[in-house]
């Protein structure tokens, strides 16, 4: 699909650091994906894979913050691949960014597409998470946004196909489903370590970044959390120094 057909707008991230076009309609990228991309370690030389990228902002927002990284973008939305092949264009990283149009639960897609099994260090990911029994109307969103009940574990066989052994995956879900989360690593990944994301003091999580090895034989641990708001909805200090300044979570430096 050619993105010159879409309606798309041009926004900010990181600070203006990144410009970013996407659809004005469907699934727009948040705050989930640059706290995502601020969990991820990385370091330059290394590959790392970005399942369901969307336009592109969490691998980008990455790739800015580690020069010499090689990105992969994949999401299934060929309109929003073109879209994210533009947005590394526009932010000068083509050069060691690409985005690949491919359905991540089709282990036969990923060779096609120039991934074959253990060709990446890291993997980060934003598998679709919310409930299929509300959906949105528009498509895209859908796509995005709703799963099934074997999403999270398709997607999590895809990433440990990816990477090497010991290879890292970072990924992020909804609070309340952890559980699922630890049970889809346990037959390939140890080492998980857990970041609570809260919306204000007081609340429950609404969010879980998880890291986990390839391969390692470790108890689950946590980190302390992030709240994103104080107590009068404005955002806190640590979250503008991640959502803004490009600054890196707790997973990140482990």
């Amino acid at each position: 699909m050619n993105f010159a057909r879409m309606e798309t707008s041009d926004d900010a991230a990181l600070g203006g650091r990144l410009r970013l076009r996407q659809p004005l309609r469907g699934h727009r990228f948040g705050h989930d994906a640059i706290l995502l991309a601020a969990a991820t370690g990385s370091r330059s030389g290394e590959h790392a894979v970005d399942l369901g990228a969307g336009v592109g902002a969490a691998g980008l927002a990455l790739a800015v913050r580690v020069p010499g990284l090689k990105v992969t973008l994949a999401d299934i939305d060929e309109g929003l691949c073109a879209l994210a092949n533009d947005n590394a264009q526009r932010n000068g990283l083509a050069d060691r960014v690409r985005a690949v149009a491919l359905d991540v639960t089709d282990p036969h897609a990923f060779a096609a597409a120039g991934l074959p099994p253990g060709c990446a260090d890291r993997v980060l990911m934003n598998p679709p998470f919310n409930d299929r029994s509300h959906l949105s109307p528009d498509a895209r969103r859908r796509l995005a946004h709703a799963g099934t009940a074997d999403t999270l574990p398709r997607w999590v066989e895809a990433a440990a196909r990816l990477l090497k052994p010991q290879g890292v995956l970072t990924l992020i879900w909804r609070a309340d489903g952890i559980d699922d989360v630890l049970g889809a690593l346990a037959a390939d990944f140890g080492g998980v370590t857990v970041l609570a994301v809260h919306p204000r003091p007081g609340a429950a999580a609404i969010r879980v970044l998880m890291r986990a090895s390839k391969g390692v034989a470790a108890p689950v641990s946590y980190v302390a959390a992030i709240t994103l708001n104080d107590s009068s909805g404005q955002p806190t200090a640590p979250a503008e120094a991640v959502l803004r300044e490009g600054c890196t979570l707790a997973l990140a430096e482990i």
